[in-house]
């Protein structure tokens, strides 16, 4: 399977990059095909500009300097995104590759606009890889948005057919060295039957 594994996290020595080396061996052993998206070493810039507000509708201009990223999402037929909560929410850079590339003419048909139709019905899997740094209580208190964001908002987007896992870490802040390996083993397993 064509697996766009999508990675929002800025420090190469984190936990985050521990989970990923593991993931993606996993991933690759399994005989899936990866494409490593890694937002902030690839330099994506998230933020809507102006005129790219201004075009966002307009199909045959708004993927404008897009291209090769909206090839690489029309090219999977899985997702993996794995990005840690701030604020209770997605990294700043992860919210703007959403709001950048699922737009119209790629993640929805907005001819209509009383009927919007999802896009990326390619995509047969999603797997949110995600850790918090707060309880899973409190997560729950605040509505667990980045639960929502992968097992609701992205499986919109492929015609609520794809296959949903979401796998989170709670607590990072105070997880034992055993915690944080068990979620990694987890992980692991998890992409074998992605």
């Amino acid at each position: 399977m064509r697996v766009l594994y999508l990675y929002c996290h800025p420090l190469p020595e984190s936990f985050h990059a521990a989970i990923r080396a593991e993931a993606l061996a996993a991933l690759t052993a399994a005989g899936h095909d990866v494409d490593l998206l890694d937002l902030y070493a690839e330099g994506f810039d998230p933020v809507l500009s102006e005129d790219g507000r201004r075009r966002y509708h307009d199909e045959s201009r708004n993927q404008q300097g897009l291209e090769p990223l909206i090839a690489r999402l029309r090219a999977a037929e899985a997702l993996v995104v794995q990005f840690p909560t701030w604020s209770f929410g997605p990294p700043a850079m992860l919210k703007g590759f959403f709001d950048r590339m699922f737009m119209p003419g790629v993640g929805f048909d907005i001819s209509n606009p009383a009927a919007v139709k999802p896009l990326l019905g390619h995509i047969r899997s999603i797997t949110g890889i995600v850790t918090y740094g707060r309880p899973f209580w409190y997560a729950l208190y605040m509505g667990d948005p980045p639960k929502k964001i992968v097992m609701r908002y992205l499986w919109w987007f492929t015609g609520r057919k794809a296959k949903r896992r979401y796998l989170a870490l709670y607590h990072l802040n105070v997880a034992t060295p055993e915690q944080r390996t068990g979620f990694i083993a987890k992980v692991k397993a998890a992409m074998a039957g992605v």
